[in-house]
């Protein structure tokens, strides 16, 4: 049997053996409050086809969110003359890498807002709030004049439309990975969230294909006049068809469970008090320590993430003496290639973990970008492809599975807000400025290796804060019960619970009221 834990508390709030609050008037008498037992009725059996169902829903979003930054990442040589016609070249380069970083500062805000939205009001609601708006918003930066027709607003309108941008896409993938970990049952969450980041990137890659068509169809002058606006344009009916998907899916049953034992307690005095979720202070104040893990992690992941897709083009380019054409279609097939294999490395950790999984990328970071970096410098085809195909190494085993590992460090009430905060504030400080940061070092110190020193030097923070991260696979999400693929294996999973290493009794949200309890008897102080 799991050892018996109690606490006492002399005010009005005292804990459970399920871990969760019952509120006891000051002076009452010690009472024993029975132990729950798992019951094969606790074990949610996931509903595949609604999983499928739901798994594609997301993915649409993410694929579109990052068909978005691949587009605007590979356009920026193209669209500097457009915005900025009298500028330096270096100096619209900056402005537009500017821009882009501009998208991750209004992140922190979406992130926040959207999250407190979807832990009060629903997962599958916000999400389909969130593509909307960033569906609109990427289809107008389509339809904007350039600085021949209104002068310097067309840059302001630009930047404004990024902001939107990022503000709908701080409840994106926050959102996006929370449902998913939700909908997935315990021993595969790593594998199914991993398929979000394969259809990022795999949204990247498509961006850059379209982009890389037309500049070989149209030519640079053409795309500079007209031809720059076709992918934004494109999102649009991309956007209405990912909307038509998103609105198929229903809400997790992970949060329904939640909504509606929180029901069942405004019914019921007698049942265990169930977490109804916090602000966004409160999710700060209860949960800071798992919030800077989550924080410095997904700083660490997102600089080399956005240093290979965002930054590689404009580095191929500027840097290396690429023409715009070559520099995108030479990370291409590595992008395809790399996310392929997100997949595998999420299933990796459902079998060794998330830390480990973690650790190699962080590891293969710190070891292998500055081999990259000189690969790339030397300037033939062959050494580009395997310079950019060691940075893509370790970003395979970061980003598939954080959407797994850091959802699973929150409450189910909770999840949406905390991850909201967790992931945009660090993109916004870190991922999304990597462009930015990166040229703005090799401006100041002409070192073209200042990118590797930087990648080497974040992965490095992040090893440190993988030793601290919650170890979560194959566990029951917190606030959560047990979640499997098959009735049989829920039977197992009750019949071998006290064995199993992977469920805590006294961690399982038990609800039921203390009269249709079993027997076991913990005493709780008051």
């Amino acid at each position: 049997m799991p050892k018996d834990r109690s606490t006492t508390d002399s005010s009005a709030g005292v804990t459970s053996a399920s871990g969760t609050n019952n509120i006891a008037p000051t002076g009452a008498r010690k009472k024993l409050i029975p132990r729950r037992r798992l019951k094969e009725s606790d074990v949610n059996v996931v509903n595949q086809p609604m999983l499928k169902k739901a798994l594609g829903g997301t993915i649409v979003g993410n694929t579109m969110e990052w068909f978005d930054v691949g587009v605007f990442g590979y356009l920026i040589t193209t669209m500097g003359p457009v915005f900025l016609p009298e500028a330096d070249p270096e100096v619209r380069t900056l402005f537009l890498l500017g821009t882009f970083a501009a998208t991750f500062i209004a992140r922190p805000l979406g992130g926040v807002v959207f999250g407190w939205l979807g832990d009060k009001i629903g997962r599958q609601k916000v999400l389909a709030a969130t593509l909307m708006l960033m569906a609109a918003s990427t289809f107008a930066v389509g339809l904007l004049p350039g600085y021949a027709q209104i002068g310097i607003w067309a840059a302001v309108l630009l930047v404004i439309l990024k902001l939107v941008q990022g503000f709908s896409t701080g409840g994106e993938y926050a959102g996006a990975t929370t449902f998913v970990s939700e909908y997935a049952p315990d021993k595969r969450r790593g594998f199914f969230a991993s398929f979000l980041d394969m259809g990022s990137y795999l949204g990247f890659a498509l961006g850059a294909a379209l982009v890389s068509v037309l500049q070989l169809t149209l030519g640079q002058s053409t795309m500079e006049e007209w031809g720059w606006r076709i992918p934004f344009l494109v999102a649009g009916p991309l956007g209405l068809i990912a909307i038509y998907f998103r609105n198929k899916i229903e809400e997790s049953p992970q949060f329904q469970a939640t909504l509606d034992a929180q029901e069942s307690l405004a019914q019921d005095p007698d049942a265990a008090a169930v977490d109804s979720g916090k602000g966004p202070f409160g999710i700060v104040k209860a949960y800071w320590r798992s919030l800077l893990v989550a924080m410095i992690l997904v700083a660490a992941a997102n600089t080399a993430g956005y240093a290979l897709t965002s930054y590689m083009p404009t580095y191929l380019t500027e840097s290396k003496g690429y023409d715009p054409v070559h520099g995108t279609l030479l990370t291409i097939p590595v992008l395809v290639i790399m996310s392929l294999c997100i997949p595998l490395t999420g299933k990796l950790s459902d079998r060794i973990g998330r830390r480990p999984v973690l650790w190699i990328g962080a590891l293969s970071t710190v070891v292998l970008a500055t081999p990259a970096f000189l690969l790339i410098g030397i300037g033939e085809t062959w050494s580009t492809l395997a310079g950019l195909s060691l940075i893509a190494f370790p970003v395979a085993f970061y980003v598939a599975n954080l959407a797994s590992a850091l959802p699973a460090q929150f409450p189910t009430a909770s999840r949406y807000g905390a991850m909201g905060i967790a992931y945009n504030f660090a993109v916004a400080i870190f991922g999304g400025t990597t462009p930015f940061i990166v040229a703005a070092l090799i401006k100041g110190t002409g070192n073209d290796m200042m990118p590797a020193y930087y990648l080497m030097a974040t992965s490095a923070i992040g090893a440190v804060a993988i030793y601290f991260l919650k170890e979560s696979a194959n566990r029951p999400l917190p606030g959560s019960m047990p979640s499997v693929d098959t009735a049989a294996e829920a039977r197992e999973l009750v019949a071998t619970q006290d064995e199993n290493p992977f469920i805590d009794l006294d961690d399982l949200p038990f609800d039921a009221p203390a009269s249709e309890q079993e027997p076991e008897k913990v005493p709780v102080g008051v």
